[in-house]
């Protein structure tokens, strides 16, 4: 399995992943608006996104990473916001080795963490963050305001 990271040379090929992964989570197929929005991600430097591409070279999964800081620390973070595997590549290491990739890269970049959230209800994924070395967060209340639609 091959993890590199994104550029606009991949557009087709994360947008495809992107929207499957909105699927998976609701949306309504829109490939063109999924181009639109990866487009942008990528042009803008705005996320960074890693793509794993197995031994049959098609791409299986991907992860993608928003920059953030920490204040009191002075140093970066990085939020993991997306994960997604498609189905036929799942319980094959894909995650795994998508999660290793990101924690590389938080060190090459000299961040201090690397924070996600995941349903509360998702114990596979839970269970995979876990074994990963990602620890469950309780001494912070978090809160989110919607302010668009």
């Amino acid at each position: 399995m091959q993890i590199f990271k994104a550029t606009l040379a991949h557009i087709e090929e994360t947008s495809r992943l992107f929207d499957a992964y909105r699927q998976f989570y609701g949306q309504a197929p829109d490939s063109d608006q999924a181009t639109r929005f990866i487009g942008e991600r990528l042009q803008g430097a705005d996320s960074v996104i890693f793509l794993a591409r197995n031994e049959a070279g098609e791409c299986a999964g991907f992860v993608q990473l928003y920059p953030a800081f920490s204040s009191v620390a002075m140093k970066r973070m990085w939020y993991l916001n997306d994960l997604y595997v498609v189905e036929s590549a799942r319980q094959q290491g894909v995650a795994r080795a998508l999660l290793k990739r990101v924690a590389s890269f938080a060190r090459e970049t000299d961040a201090l963490t690397v924070k996600l959230a995941t349903a509360v209800s998702n114990q596979p994924a839970k269970l995979l963050y876990e074994s990963e070395g990602y620890q469950k967060v309780i001494a912070f209340d978090h809160y989110t305001q919607r302010v668009g639609a």
